[in-house]
């Protein structure tokens, strides 16, 4: 159901589960663990959750090897206390998580359809955060379509944080993908999610952080 915010108790009480130990966090295409929101809920955390196992890995271009990486990691994590945050290409990373680790996940701005949005960037491009060169090939597209999820699982394990004013992606088909989630409907607002510090409160409560 779309709603103003995450619910006072969170996706854990929701879900029966406890409070996180672990959280992961992941970028969005070209970006990196530099990106100021990823940084923002390190510095939080590094504030008042210095007990939460944190990770934001750089990730690799190739959507498998990305999923390779996390997946590895994740292996070790505790499903009953871990959560994801992901942005953009992020948040379809998220959401291949949370259905495969049945964990809470925070999508922001989420790339919803990736190999139809990122084919006509196939070449060499550098990141957002740095001068590294990036290749992204057609191979990348495929791998994108191979590992899409299909219907949510358990819709009440998202928190999906959406703005209209978003100029890189289409809020109208975020809304529909998550459209049994809890949706954070922001009226304005931008890609990048400027006034991440207003919506920072409702990630951490819903990620069982707060």
């Amino acid at each position: 159901m779309t709603g103003d915010g995450a619910s006072p108790a969170g996706a854990r009480a929701a879900t029966g589960a406890g409070a996180s130990t672990h959280l992961l966090y992941l970028h969005g295409f070209r970006s990196s663990p530099q990106s100021f929101k990823a940084r923002m809920i390190a510095n939080w955390l590094a504030t008042h959750r210095r007990d939460v196992h944190w990770w934001c890995p750089q990730l690799p271009v190739s959507p498998r090897e990305a999923m390779a990486i996390v997946s590895e990691r994740l292996a070790h994590w505790p499903r009953e206390s871990m959560a994801v945050i992901g942005s953009s290409l992020g948040g379809f990373y998220a959401t291949v998580v949370a259905e495969r680790f049945d964990c809470p996940a925070v999508v922001l701005n989420p790339a919803v359809h990736p190999a139809r949005d990122l084919a006509g960037h196939i070449g060499e491009t550098t990141a957002w955060h740095s001068d590294v060169r990036v290749s992204f090939r057609a191979e990348h597209v495929d791998e994108f379509r191979d590992m899409a999820p299909g219907v949510l699982t358990r819709p009440e394990r998202y928190l999906a944080v959406i703005a209209k004013g978003d100029e890189v992606l289409d809020w109208h088909e975020m809304v529909e993908r998550y459209a049994q989630c809890r949706i954070k409907l922001l009226e304005g607002g931008d890609h990048a999610l400027s006034d991440f510090d207003a919506h920072l409160p409702d990630v951490l409560r819903f990620a069982g952080l707060v």
